[in-house]
């Protein structure tokens, strides 16, 4: 999609930004509307890369006057990759990238560019974290708008449940303020903890912190000939897991290359180093794993640990549910359509919900989904466009193989660009309807639509 602007608005535009105004010929353009997924291949017909709040104002007015489409683009790593329109304006928020660590307090301000990595090592100094991407890179506004999972949603929860305040541009340009105290925007404060970017751009965020400094964590794998036994006994021993101790599961490819599949357990652990060795044990000790590669590390080393296997630039489908447990024959079904992945470089993963995340109501913040048990997750990934018809077929085929044992959940940040309405109305779930009245009060024209929308 083309688009021609008077250079003279384009250049009061520049003007106005501390930040640059990238239009198609400008150098730095494709790496600017460049995302995580590789597949996502959209031409804006100007990217503003802001550096504070007002050049955000700024883009935002210059889009309306305009009659333009807008797109926000925090880290850029949604699979979906709505974070580009084509033909629209694109706030590009990725220099914005300030951090500000009360210790005292134990909180944590961060703007809307900044990403896990850079949040969980700057924390890291004082012995604070909150919940965080089990992938560094992910930004952390689209994630913690979409609810934020990760290690220690068990023992604190999600990353919108710890959030405390939120600085929030709206479709009017106005500059607010919303947190649990404003009595104002208290639907907006709950709105804004799992309903995406329905509600305008937020520019910052403040997080609730917590004393953790050394973790232990890490991977097991085993053959795959042992996943159907490894799975059932995983399913099992989760049970009554407390909340230092989270486990995912998957069916993965070596790092190595080698397209060798295998089982693997995924472990994290932040007790004392006696109750992580008792709770480790018997994970450690199953079977004859190929590998422990399991022992006590600074939390943020234990969020890089599966980045390795989603290369910025690589082409991504994923799909995902909320399942109703983990029955012989889900895995079973995983186990058989995994023989088949075209890519070496797709999993499927069980993400365990149990602890401080369950013990949150269904209705407290927009993220419904409360109960314990597993998402799974199937994120395909491969590097040859040549491959992609095949890869989306398998991960389309894998899903509806595993439909009958799915729940009415659906985890927002993993919705991909093609998921339908009622997959979106899965995602917020009884939510639906009060998000919908929040979105009519402060972006009723849905100015903020290139997300998993919900419609005014």
């Amino acid at each position: 999609m083309s688009t021609t602007f008077d250079s003279a608005r384009v250049a009061e535009l520049a003007g106005q930004v501390s930040g640059s105004v990238l239009g198609p010929e400008d150098l730095g353009y494709d790496a600017a509307r460049a995302v995580h997924n590789g597949l996502v291949d959209r031409r804006p017909a100007l990217i503003v890369r802001c550096r504070t709040t007002n050049d955000v104002i700024a883009a935002l007015s210059f889009a309306r006057r305009a009659g333009l489409e807008v797109s926000i683009r925090g880290g850029g790593h949604n699979v979906a990759g709505r974070a580009v329109t084509d033909g629209g304006v694109m706030v590009d928020l990725a220099e914005m990238k300030g951090i500000a660590i009360d210790p005292e307090e134990a909180t944590a301000t961060a703007e809307g560019g900044v990403i896990w990595a850079e949040l969980n090592d700057a924390a890291a100094q004082y012995g604070l974290a909150v919940t965080g991407g089990a992938v560094s890179g992910t930004g952390i506004a689209g994630y913690t708008l979409g609810g934020g999972l990760g290690w220690l949603m068990a023992k604190y929860g999600l990353a919108a449940d710890n959030l405390l305040a939120v600085e929030l541009v709206t479709a009017e340009d106005d500059v607010l303020h919303v947190d649990a105290d404003a009595a104002c925007h208290s639907d907006l404060f709950w709105a804004l903890r799992g309903g995406g970017g329905n509600f305008g751009v937020a520019t910052s965020f403040t997080y609730r912190l917590h004393r953790v400094q050394t973790v232990v964590g890490g991977l097991i794998a085993h053959p795959i000939e042992a996943a159907p036994e490894l799975l059932r006994f995983y399913r099992d021993e989760v049970e009554d897991a407390s909340d230092d101790l989270t486990v995912f599961a998957g069916l993965v490819h070596a790092p190595d290359g080698s397209g060798a599949k295998l089982a693997a357990l995924i472990v994290f652990h932040t007790g004392d180093p006696a109750d992580a060795e008792r709770d480790l044990a018997p994970f450690k000790t199953w079977g004859s794993p190929l590998q422990v590669e399991v022992g006590p590390m600074p939390y943020p080393v234990m969020n890089t640990l599966l980045d390795a296997g989603f290369p910025a630039g690589s082409l991504n489908y994923w799909l995902s549910s909320f399942t109703r447990g983990l029955p012989d024959k889900l895995i079973d079904i995983a186990v058989e359509r995994f023989t088949t992945v075209p890519s070496p470089m797709t999993a499927i993963l069980l993400e365990h919900f149990h602890g401080a995340v369950t013990r949150v109501g269904v209705t407290e913040t927009a993220v419904p989904h409360r109960e314990q048990g597993w998402n799974l997750l199937i994120p395909a990934v491969w590097t040859d466009a040549a491959d992609s018809e095949a890869n989306i077929a398998w991960s389309r085929e894998t899903f509806a193989a595993m439909r009958p044992h799915f729940g009415s959940g659906r985890w927002l940040n993993y919705l991909g660009d093609d998921q339908a309405e009622d997959a979106i109305r899965a995602a917020y779930g009884p939510n639906y309807d009060r998000l919908v009245e929040v979105k009519r009060r402060y972006d009723p024209d849905n100015v903020f639509h290139l997300n998993h929308n919900i419609a005014p």
